[in-house]
């Protein structure tokens, strides 16, 4: 890869963008498409978090643990492996980081296409509203767009455990894998890799706080996932963990579960509660803006403006939509109204859609049912336990819950843990940013025999309802 310019001088560009992720790119890209003179600031190493320490490496995981746990419930079909089934830990993370390292060589590919005088090296912090210090030297911008992805949460209770205590990012740089792990938090990194390791021959304990399970807030979806998942690995949502320390080479820790007090060791703590975004270094003091709890500044999620500003922000660091379609997204705005700038205009925001991939899956379509729960909402279900080709594929666990306006007709979103959650919520993400109405989503085809047939249940159920409706009188 080329190598990126070091100044030697003062700058002056019309957009600087302060990091090279996902967010960074979209928005360089867009700047430079706009017609702006654009320069990208990267601190660490390129890649972005997808493909070094995020959805691939995790998928690649995963598919490892399904392969395992396939062959474990083949008996049920009738279909018995002879002898024994050996997970071996260092080729399962041979290949992961082989094909890590090969996504991670695809976005490398991009950034070498950027020219390198608009690559800067260093870390970015604020002089005032259009001036960056990186190392040393000045850029002064006409307008700056912050990219500069998050970092994970380390819960007090588990910083003083050295190199037991693992985030996200080091377990895909493990080269074998460990007898025993405790996932401090049951949230969509904590469901994925803990499931994972644990069909993958790991001794696993999930442990909550405050009885959240991953982005899932309707009380029939939790259920049914509780039920799933603590029947396969060692699960507590809101476990009251009263000490952690290290022995050793492993990590002592005491917890209560379902009123019993109990002491396990494990060879390794992964914090898994949460991000933070990465604002905290780049003197914000200096540029007078509004910022939230987090430290993030304020800003329009239509034009990822803030407060009317040369400054917008995107991405991970913007803390509202840690996906990465959403962070390309808020790239591509943020990076064409900072060259525009002060002509911005709202981007294409698409209907809220995100996935967790656990077996079942989650998909969460819309606001999600704690955002939309009111007198006027209406619900449809159906339970993935009878539904025909679940039971077929041995895969019959599960619930959907469909939400509609019962005034207008129309879909409003869906929880699911299921089947093929990573596809019916495409359906319903595109039904949704379409602003169909359920009973024009009931007129679409529906194929037989497929597991989108429990989707028309839920379905016919909520136009029942919305049929039926009332509205009580003023």
């Amino acid at each position: 890869m080329g190598t990126a310019t070091q100044m030697t001088m003062d700058t002056s560009v019309d957009v600087a963008i302060i990091g090279a992720g996902t967010a960074g790119l979209a928005a360089y890209r867009a700047a430079r498409n706009a017609g702006a003179r654009a320069v990208i600031i990267e601190g660490g190493a390129y890649g972005t978090t997808c493909a070094r320490v995020g959805c691939m490496p995790s998928k690649l995981l995963i598919a490892a643990a399904e392969a395992a746990h396939a062959i474990g419930r083949a008996p049920g079909f009738g279909v018995h492996v002879d002898g024994n089934v050996r997970v071996d830990g260092r080729e399962v993370m041979a290949r992961l980081k082989r094909e890590r390292d090969r996504f991670v060589g695809f976005v490398l590919e991009g950034v070498d296409a950027i020219p390198v005088a608009d690559r800067i090296v260093g870390h970015a912090r604020f002089v005032d509203r259009n001036t960056l210090e990186v190392a040393g030297k000045r850029i002064v911008a006409r307008a700056i767009v912050i990219a500069t992805g998050s970092r994970p949460a380390i819960a007090p209770i588990l910083r003083d455990l050295g190199d037991r205590l693992v985030v996200n990012d080091d377990v895909f740089g493990w080269d074998r894998l460990p007898r025993s792990v405790a996932v401090f938090g049951p949230g969509v990194i904590g469901l994925e890799i803990g499931q994972a390791l644990g069909r993958l021959g790991v001794r696993v304990a999930v442990l909550g706080r405050g009885g959240r399970l991953g982005p899932i807030t309707d009380p029939y979806v939790q259920r049914a996932a509780l039920e799933t998942f603590a029947a396969e690995f060692h699960l507590d949502t809101d476990a009251h963990v009263t000490r952690v320390g290290r022995i050793g080479d492993e990590v002592e820790v005491d917890y209560s579960y379902k009123g019993e007090k109990r002491t396990e060791r494990f060879e390794y703590v992964l914090a898994a509660t949460g991000r933070v975004p990465n604002v905290d270094g780049l003197g914000l003091d200096n540029v007078g803006l509004e910022r939230d709890a987090r430290g993030v500044p304020l800003f329009d999620p239509r034009t990822l403006q803030a407060a009317g500003t040369s400054i917008f922000i995107a991405g991970d660091a913007a803390d509202d939509a840690p996906v990465l379609h959403e962070a390309a997204d808020e790239g591509r705005i943020a990076g064409d109204n900072a060259a525009r700038f002060p002509q911005v205009r709202a981007g294409l925001r698409r209907a809220p859609f995100s996935v967790v991939f656990t077996d079942p899956q989650i998909a969460i379509v819309g606001p999600g049912f704690a955002a939309l729960k009111s007198a006027e909402l209406a619900a449809g279900e159906v339970s993935f336990e009878d539904q025909g080709r679940s039971r077929v594929m041995l895969r019959n666990k599960g619930h959907l819950r469909v939400y509609g306006d019962p005034v207008t007709g129309r879909f409003l979103g869906a929880e699911m843990v299921g089947p093929d959650a990573e596809h019916i919520g495409h359906l319903l993400a595109w039904a949704l940013q379409s602003e169909m109405s359920v009973a024009q989503m009931l007129e679409m085809p529906f194929y037989h025999p497929v597991v989108e047939e429990g989707l028309r249940t839920a379905l016919r159920e909520l136009d029942a309802h919305i049929r039926q409706y009332q509205p009580i009188a003023a």
